[in-house]
């Protein structure tokens, strides 16, 4: 199987795309999907060269376990003897362990039933983006009916999620974004737009119950300013930069946050089955629609991830595996066998 490799921390110039062995189970609770969409996160750019205090469980001087990929949608191939809910020839979405390859591993939990309505590719731009919406919206910002909700970085691939998640919440939701990008938040069913090359929101005599902040580029006393007193900043990114330029922006705003306010949280998404099979019935029935940007094959990862990294992208960067295309007509394609490593 085809599969990109990284061998040292850096840039994604450094990964290669290489013909490896069949990824391994770690325990019986796994599949083996055939991919056939997956998508670029912050989360796979910050893997490329993580600050050394994340580096415990990856290798201190170069990666343990290097075939990047978390987001995926494909087929199920192979099954764990401790699987109890999907099937050889299911098809699902989640996330697992090298989904920039042709075939990768999933813990059963970490994977749903794909929604009937999407393609592999919109499927895959799903899962880390959306999760982090639903949950940052859902359960730590507990949006309510009526509640007023600002998205700082509506566009982008978590943004547009939320729009739609605090949209469907019964949330009144203003937004935040670039001018090349007003009619595409717009499109989303947005109360309120700030264009922020000419308002900015901190300045416009508003509060808001909710900041859902991907950006983090005002100060505290600006988000005192437009939040209720018993408003929540929730911050879920912090721009773009490096990975240790970003760390410290966060460690810096939420220290600062238990001094002199605004009541913050911060937190990473934990893609599960459960939301998943919420976000499914988002989809399937049409009040959740994935925004893709971008759309590189498999032998152009590289190119994604570094477009990811300039910080411009509207909705997901999607990676299309296009596998079927090399088999005949008539032929069957190799099964793999899939050992587990006890």
């Amino acid at each position: 199987m085809k599969a990109w490799i990284l061998d040292r921390y850096g840039p994604p110039e450094g990964l290669t795309l290489r013909d490896v062995p069949f990824p391994a189970f770690r325990d019986d609770h796994e599949v083996l999907v055939r991919v056939y969409g997956a998508s670029v996160n912050p989360a796979d750019r910050h893997q490329l060269n993580p600050p050394l205090i994340f580096r415990r469980r990856q290798g201190f001087l170069r990666p343990k376990v290097g075939r990047p990929g978390l987001d995926l949608a494909g087929r199920v191939e192979v099954v764990g003897t401790g699987v109890k809910e999907l099937r050889v020839g299911d098809e699902v979405f989640g996330v697992g362990r090298g989904a920039f390859g042709e075939y990768a591993i999933a813990d059963e939990t970490e994977v749903a039933l794909k929604p009937t309505r999407l393609t592999f590719e919109q499927a895959a731009a799903v899962p880390i983006a959306a999760t982090t919406a639903l949950q940052g919206l859902r359960d730590k910002a507990q949006v309510r009916p009526g509640h007023r909700v600002l998205i700082n970085g509506a566009s982008g691939g978590v943004g547009t999620f939320a729009v739609q998640i605090a949209k469907s919440l019964g949330s009144e939701v203003s937004c935040v974004c670039s001018p090349r990008n007003v009619e595409l938040v717009r499109s989303l069913g947005v109360d309120r737009i700030f264009d922020y090359s000419r308002e900015d929101f901190t300045k416009s005599g508003q509060r808001y119950d909710v900041i859902f902040d991907t950006q983090l580029n005002h100060s505290l006393a600006a988000y005192r300013g437009v939040l209720d007193p018993h408003g929540l900043l929730l911050i879920v990114g912090a721009g773009p930069g490096t990975v240790s330029r970003l760390l410290l922006r966060l460690i810096k705003t939420t220290l600062g946050a238990r001094i002199v306010g605004p009541r913050t949280k911060f937190f990473v998404a934990k893609v599960n089955k459960g939301d998943l099979v919420v976000l499914k019935e988002l989809l399937d029935t049409g009040i959740l629609i994935p925004v893709i940007d971008r759309r590189y094959p498999l032998n152009q990862v590289p190119d994604a991830l570094r477009y990811l990294i300039e910080g411009h992208a509207r909705g997901k960067v999607v990676i299309n595996v296009e596998q079927d295309s090399h088999v005949t007509a008539g032929s069957e394609t190799p099964k793999p066998t899939v050992r587990t490593i006890s």
